[in-house]
Order: structure tokens, then C-alpha cells, then sequence
């Protein structure tokens, strides 16, 4: 078995450890430890006015409690107010979504939790019906239309995850293999999607980011 998450496998109890991962199984993950804060200060940086910033979060998953955590310091460090939003099914997305929308232009910050990840189309289309800037964990958001993203170059991962296959297909054993990490992070902008809200992202945010969507 090989394996691709987000998170520590081993916290996640999938390994026993990062070199010996043990039984048949390896993979790559990465982790989210310092992202989560990069997100919320590229995002207060693209919307300076916001004293109140939006957490999309899944109570129910395992990324939730360090995420929070991670988030509360870095908005104590900017000065502003942390909103956290729940949701554990679709419905709930819709709702914390239109609860968001009754604040005038509070941005978002989206979960890495399969719940949002999952769903790149839907939640790019509710933050456009309620003119919401959010910052998402993965390419794929901004190009489906989303303000911007900030995380793991998951085309990394999947290349070292047919690397391992691959070796294991010609006789090596999983538990030999040691778990990578990810360690390269990409920024993505959309200047369509923030043109739509009225925003004007700033020029040395544009030129730290990897990739820009006109």
C-alpha cells in the first residue's frame, strides 16, 4: 500500500515511524505545521481592511484541533478576530457560508479536511454567490476559480507515490521504504477572481506567488 495524506501518519497511527514505516505500507505526506498561519497572513495581506477572518473547519476530523490552534496564534499576532465556521456535511458548507456572507467582506480560510478538499467546484461557487475571499489549500481551487491558494505541491507527492509503486511493482517491500515528505509549498493567485471581489492584491504578493491566473 502506498500512500498519500496530509498530516503526520504517524500521529494518524498508518506508521509506525517516518524511516521504518512497518507491515506493508509507505507513502508521502505532508505536513501542515506553519501553513495554516501562511494562509491567514496572505490573506489578511490581500484584504487589509478585515478585523474579523473566517475558519472553515470539520469538528469531526483530525486536522481540526492543530489547525485551530495554529490559526488563533497567528490572528492574535495580526490583531484580528478568528471566526471559526463548522460544517460535517454539504449542508452545513451551504449554511456557514450564508452565516459568513451577513458579515460584509470577512474572508475565509478553508480547512485542508477531504470535506472541503473534496469539493473545489461547490465551494468556489459559494464564495463567488457571496462575494467571500478565501484563500483555499490547493491549486486546483484557484483554477477552478477561486481568490487564491497556499499549500503542498500535491504533483510532487503524486510523483514520488508512482516512484514508490513503481519499486515496489519490481520486488522492493513498503517497509523498506521510508515515508516522504512533501516539502515544497506553492502560492496561486487568481487577478480574474480578484478583480470580481474588488480587490487589488498587492505587487510583492503577486511577485512571491508561483503561478498567476489572469
Amino acid at each position: 500500500i502506498v500512500f498519500a495524506v496530509g498530516g503526520d501518519p504517524v500521529q494518524f497511527g498508518l506508521v509506525t515511524s517516518f524511516n521504518r514505516p512497518g507491515g506493508n505500507i509507505t507513502g508521502v505526506y505532508n505536513l501542515n505545521t506553519g501553513v495554516m498561519g501562511k494562509r491567514l497572513e496572505l490573506l489578511h495581506e490581500s484584504v487589509p481592511p478585515a478585523r474579523v477572518v473566517g475558519y472553515l473547519a470539520n469538528p469531526k476530523s483530525a486536522v481540526a484541533g492543530p489547525e485551530t490552534k495554529e490559526l488563533h496564534e497567528a490572528a492574535r499576532a495580526l490583531g484580528v478576530e478568528l471566526r471559526i465556521l463548522n460544517a460535517t456535511n454539504e449542508g452545513e458548507i451551504d449554511t456557514a457560508f450564508a452565516t459568513l456572507a451577513k458579515e460584509h467582506s470577512v474572508p475565509l480560510v478553508i480547512s485542508t479536511d477531504n470535506l472541503f478538499t473534496d469539493r473545489p467546484v461547490r465551494l468556489v461557487m459559494l464564495a463567488a454567490r457571496h462575494a467571500i475571499p478565501a484563500i483555499y489549500p490547493y491549486r486546483w481551487f484557484p483554477t477552478a476559480g477561486g481568490l487564491m491558494s497556499y499549500g503542498a505541491d500535491l504533483a510532487d507527492a503524486y510523483r514520488q507515490v508512482g516512484n514508490y509503486a513503481g519499486r515496489i511493482v519490481k520486488g522492493a517491500k513498503p517497509t523498506d521504504l521510508p515515508v516522504h515528505q512533501v516539502v515544497k509549498v506553492e502560492l496561486i493567485i487568481n487577478l480574474k477572481t480578484a478583480r470580481a471581489l474588488g480587490l487589488t492584491i498587492p505587487l510583492p504578493l503577486l511577485g512571491r506567488a508561483d503561478e498567476v491566473i489572469e
